[in-house]
């Protein structure tokens, strides 16, 4: 019987920034946490730059792309000033995410069906200077099929609906998040899912034989106040290594 296909996890280590920029200086260190979660078992890792620079620095991704072995996804509105840094520093992957500044965390996915003619050239000079290009979207058929013709090659479906329900509604999202995945697989879309995901919640969506990585980071770094942030993964990644061979809980 073949084995279950590797699911990937992507580290995103933006709230350790937080934490930095809180009081200033330099401590916590970002690119250490990076580090670390590599020791543990990440297989990339996750920073978000965004305009206000409330937690990624310009800096941290200057050293994150030159420090790291692992993979960078750099994730980033789609504007001028975060196209210019993308193509100054060439990560592994970019994926464009909607951004508000009022917003305390990014609160849905890209409507690429609606903006579709703003993501276009951000996603052809991307996609020509050799980066990987995701978009960050709602678990929707349309969104994905818009995703697919702009010339992305990776979506990454947004899990907070998901996270934050209950009960049936919990089931419910998951089942859209499910036949997502299906959907952009069909479509010749890698699919990844994150956002919001913690112990209670990642077992089901790892379990999906169609999504390939998940990016999980505001848990992890909070869950690290407690435990340590290299059990803290250790412990994300088991639970994702069940849940890809079929064992419970």
């Amino acid at each position: 019987m073949a084995s279950a296909p590797h699911l990937r996890l992507g580290v995103n280590i933006d709230h350790v920034a937080t934490i930095r920029n809180a009081r200033g200086g330099r401590h916590p260190d970002p690119v250490r946490a990076a580090r670390l979660a590599a020791a543990a078992g990440a297989d990339g890792i996750t920073a978000h730059l965004r305009e206000d620079r409330r937690h990624i620095s310009d800096d941290d991704i200057s050293r994150l792309a030159r420090e790291i072995d692992l993979p960078l996804n750099l994730e980033m509105a789609a504007t001028d000033e975060m196209l210019a840094i993308a193509l100054a520093h060439r990560p592994h992957a970019c994926c464009l995410v909607p951004e508000k500044r009022e917003e305390k965390t990014t609160e849905g996915g890209l409507d690429v069906a609606v903006g579709h003619r703003l993501l276009a050239p951000f996603i052809r000079q991307l996609v020509d200077a050799g980066i990987r290009v995701s978009l960050f979207v709602d678990p929707e058929e349309v969104q994905l099929a818009v995703a697919k013709a702009l010339g992305a090659q990776v979506v990454e479906l947004h899990t907070g609906a998901y996270c934050e329900a209950e009960g049936a509604g919990r089931a419910a999202e998951l089942a859209r998040i499910t036949r997502a995945a299906a959907v952009a697989e069909r479509l010749g879309l890698e699919c990844h899912a994150g956002h919001g995901l913690s112990f209670e919640t990642v077992k089901p969506v790892a379990a999906i034989p169609t999504v390939v990585e998940l990016n999980i980071g505001h848990f992890l770094v909070g869950e690290a106040i407690f435990v340590g942030l290299e059990t803290s993964i250790r412990h994300m990644r088991r639970l994702m290594d069940e849940a890809r061979e079929g064992r419970a809980a």
